[in-house]
């Protein structure tokens, strides 16, 4: 991935406001709705968070309460208890990913094993990490699109608020505009009613377009 990744050190937040739908620093009405529907319905977006240890060695969890909170900064909920949090705090930086299809059974895995009882939970899961260019946090390979963030915060309450300096994407998930195709991500969410990953469906409509049919 370190030789085909798109970088977007100057261009963070117009990709923000191309890929993820934010204008401003308004939610827009079309993503409060698909927010509201993943929650009536229990699933949340699957997040895979990167940090190194105290060795220098990569370290991943699987997160799912989390996302983007204010323009460029993303909010996770996370317990003091991780060992994710300990490196969190000590590198004041970090990475997350989109869990993939792909890569199901390794995002799992790094979601049920803590560090604290397997400190080489990541090289078992398969990964393979390269150091970001813009935070003192790693990358992970297999795992195509990456949001890399400066700590802001962590709130008493378990709350950890990063600044979004870059977002990376490999050339193999972009469509021919150079923009994310999520079709080709294969992102998964995560059903807390029946413990299910699920990937996304199709295309039902077109947001700030469908809605002008009506008069």
């Amino acid at each position: 991935m370190a030789d085909t990744q798109k970088k977007y050190s100057d261009t963070a937040i117009a990709l923000l406001k191309a890929d993820l739908g934010f204008f401003g620093t308004q939610i827009p009405n079309d993503l409060e709705t698909y927010l509201q529907a993943l929650a009536e319905n229990n699933l949340q977006p699957r997040f895979e968070r990167f940090m190194t240890n105290e060795d220098g060695t990569p370290n991943a969890m699987n997160a799912a309460w989390g996302g983007i909170s204010e323009f460029a900064e993303i909010s996770m909920c996370i317990s003091p208890g991780h060992k994710t949090t300990k490196n969190i705090l000590a590198r004041k930086a970090f990475t997350v990913s989109m869990a993939t299809a792909q890569h199901v059974t390794a995002c799992d895995y790094v979601g049920i094993v803590s560090a604290n009882d397997v400190p080489d939970k990541f090289s078992r899961a398969g990964f393979h990490a390269v150091k970001s260019e813009f935070v003192n946090a790693p990358i992970i390979e297999e795992l195509p699109m990456t949001v890399e963030c400066k700590l802001l915060k962590f709130n008493e309450d378990g709350i950890c608020i990063g600044e979004i300096v870059n977002v990376s994407a490999d050339e193999s998930i972009l469509d021919e505009s150079g923009k994310v195709d999520a079709k080709k991500l294969n992102p998964i969410c995560y059903d807390s009613v029946t413990h299910a990953y699920r990937t996304l469906g199709e295309k039902v409509g077109q947001a700030f377009s469908d809605g002008k049919k009506i008069r």
